[in-house]
């Protein structure tokens, strides 16, 4: 059995990439692709933790966000695409105010 310590590093190590990626990367898309891995560790520590403790809330809760960030990147992909189609750029600085 693997120790609920290595799930934890697993899922901190993944977060500290994804927040990385968030704060200091100018690509929408990679920002976009950050937040997944942020989210993906939550759902890593959640599972981990709903097995340590016999319990399914962790798996539930895991599955609720997975849902959420499904929802999430189809909005934003639609976002993306109205973008480019207007601005022709993905870069977070060249596009601070959205103007319809």
């Amino acid at each position: 059995m693997v120790p609920l310590w290595w799930h934890i590093s697993l899922g901190v190590v993944l977060f500290v990439i994804g927040a990385a990626g968030v704060l200091l990367r100018r690509n929408i898309l990679v920002v976009l692709m950050s937040l997944e891995l942020l989210l993906n560790s939550v759902n890593i520590n959640f599972i981990a933790f709903g097995r340590y403790y016999a319990d399914f809330r962790g798996q539930i809760f895991a599955i609720f966000v997975i849902a959420i960030t499904a929802a999430e990147v189809a909005v934003a992909l639609g976002i993306l695409v109205a973008l480019v189609r207007n601005k022709s750029t993905l870069k977070v600085d060249d596009v601070s105010v959205m103007k319809g």
